[in-house]
């Protein structure tokens, strides 16, 4: 192997695979495990707040160190700090390391702060998938087309993925998983929205039978500028019509985490690679005050490490 062949393989294994916890809506504060490369993805949604799929694929393999991961999340949860789910998220699709049942079974050994896992549905109907997360104690799989035509229109995915595979893997997965299943929809204005397509996602919810069905829009900056949000007002209108476990997501967690952050800069940094964020869920997610946290963003912006965008009057900070 190559001397650089070497340094590119120590700089991949020895990057942290951890970040937050992030305040959550839905999870209180989530401790990210992020398994894959930046933008590594089986789709490439039109919505994205982590911009292009740079990788598409629906090929496993096992991307980063399993112990080093590990080392890594046994080291944030004796920080003392709030972690209310240890979560696979983070940049991409997490079921597209092969590792993933392995490392859910290693952190159920050592902790019993809850599992959870993000994830686009698009490999479930994969036994080995649907094997690699039965430990898990949360399964968030979205699903925001019942039809090709719309699945290719919002989600663009690898070319041999079909719907209807994927809506049958999500319901051979709910009946055998026995955790809880929450079905998550994002819904992006003149795309999927039409009554006729809700009432095809109401009927592939009626048989997977999830928990709870969350509805979401386009709320931070989206891969596609023409990816618009749905106003509250349709969402109530969509959540009336899917049924009494339905519920909006849409909003951000505002309780304050307990502050252990020694280096600001590069915990400010490590959230932004993750998703665009704004100065109050920085603020929140490493319990700083907001001039502390101002203070540090003005420098990385000086750097040229970050940069500032303006979505929807909200000002968000993303990589450069």
């Amino acid at each position: 192997m190559t001397t650089e062949a070497l340094s590119t393989k120590k700089n991949r294994n020895s990057a942290l695979q951890t970040y937050g916890p992030v305040p959550s809506r839905r999870l209180g504060f989530s401790l990210g495990i992020d398994i894959v490369p930046l933008k590594t993805c089986s789709l490439n949604c039109i919505y994205c707040q982590l911009g292009p799929t740079s990788k598409k694929t629906i090929h496993r393999k096992e991307y980063f160190s399993s112990s080093d991961i590990l080392a890594q999340i046994k080291k944030k949860v004796s920080s003392g700090q709030r972690i209310d789910y240890i979560t696979f998220s983070g940049s991409g699709e997490p079921t597209l390391n092969s590792a993933l049942g392995k490392l859910i079974r290693e952190i159920k050994k050592t902790t019993s702060i809850p599992v959870a896992v993000l994830t686009n549905s698009t490999l479930l109907s994969r036994k080995s998938v649907r094997n690699a997360l039965m430990n898990a104690d949360l399964v968030v799989p979205s699903l925001d087309a019942a039809t090709q035509e719309i699945f290719v229109k919002i989600n663009r995915p690898y070319p041999s993925l079909k719907i209807e595979e994927i809506m049958q893997g999500l319901l051979k997965f709910s009946k055998e998983f026995k955790g809880s299943i929450w079905l998550e929809i994002m819904l992006v204005k003149g795309v999927n929205d039409s009554p006729s397509h809700i009432r095809k996602l109401k009927e592939a919810i009626a048989k997977i039978k999830p928990e709870k069905v969350q509805l979401n829009t386009v709320i931070r900056p989206p891969a596609e500028k023409n990816a618009r949000p749905l106003s509250l007002k349709d969402l109530e209108k969509i959540k009336s019509i899917l049924g009494e476990n339905c519920e909006i997501i849409v909003g951000s967690y505002r309780e304050a985490q307990i502050s252990t952050t020694e280096n600001l800069e590069g915990a400010i940094l490590s959230m932004i690679r993750r998703r665009p964020v704004t100065l109050a869920e920085i603020s929140t997610s490493l319990g700083k005050g907001k001039d502390e946290i101002i203070r540090s963003l003005d420098s990385l912006l000086a750097e040229g490490k970050i940069k500032s965008v303006t979505h929807k009057s909200l000002k968000y900070f993303e990589p450069k």
